[in-house]
This record gives C-alpha cells, structure tokens and sequence, in this order.
C-alpha cells in the first residue's frame, strides 16, 4: 500500500466518514481492538459510530511501514469528549474529558489492497478529566 493512499483513509477516517471503511477494508474484515474484536464492515461501522457520536476522534500517523501484504504505523489517537454518554465504549464520558491512544496498528492486505485484518496494539491509553487529572487505563476495552 502506497502512504498516499494510506494517508487518504486516514483523512477520511478523521472526517468521520463511514465510507472509508467500505472502500478500504473488505466486508469480511477482523478487527481485534485491544480484546475488542469486530467481524466484517457493519460492526466496525458501529463501533466507530458509537465513539463519534460523542467524541472527535484525531488519528495522527507518526510512522508508516508497508508492502504489497502488510501495512504498519505507530500513531497516536486523541479523543476529545464533546456530549455526556454513559453508553461510549469507553464507559460513562462527560464533556471536556479526553482520551490519548499511544500504539500500534497492523494491517494484513487483500491483493486488491483492501484490509483483510487489523489489529491494534496498546502502549499508553491515557485519561484525563476536565479538570486535568490524568490516569493511564491500560487496555480500554
């Protein structure tokens, strides 16, 4: 996979467009988040809904690897809470609250480029409410 390909799923993954997903992963894509594992387009399309219907989520790539199978980064994903919602795959979030994701993701290809699997790993998941108290959680879900 090519970085400017990469970097346009990215942008659009930023934008909270949903239909990134459909033209980047295959339908039958695994997705292991953590424990947290998704199966095929439509869970990872509710999964993400749930996060932004509450959250703004920025995925900033700091390192990029990849081949004609494999694509990597490092990254670092900041979630800033906007709405109350005791149902976020986080827990009970409140507004001015936010969320720092340090770690991994790989990505396996299709031959046509499309991610077959996709699995994220942790360095740092970091807390920190409105009023600056900040806790490492460990593995979110």
């Amino acid at each position: 996979m090519e970085r400017a390909d990469f970097d346009t799923y990215i942008s659009r993954f930023n934008k909270e467009d949903p239909g990134a997903f459909e033209d980047y992963m295959a339908p039958d894509v695994h997705m292991l988040n953590g424990t947290l594992a998704l199966n095929g387009v439509a869970e990872v399309k509710e999964h993400y809904a749930r996060i932004w219907r509450s959250m703004r989520e920025s995925l900033n790539v700091e390192r990029f690897v990849s081949d004609e199978q494999t694509a990597a980064i490092q990254m670092h994903t900041h979630f800033a809470v906007l709405t109350e919602d005791p149902n976020s795959p986080f827990g009970l979030i409140r507004a001015g609250e936010t969320f720092d994701f340090h770690g991994l993701i790989m990505y396996r290809l299709r031959a046509d480029g499309k991610f077959a699997d996709v699995r994220v790993a942790y360095n740092s998941f970091i807390y920190t409410r409105a009023d600056g108290t900040a806790t490492d959680l460990g593995i979110p879900h």
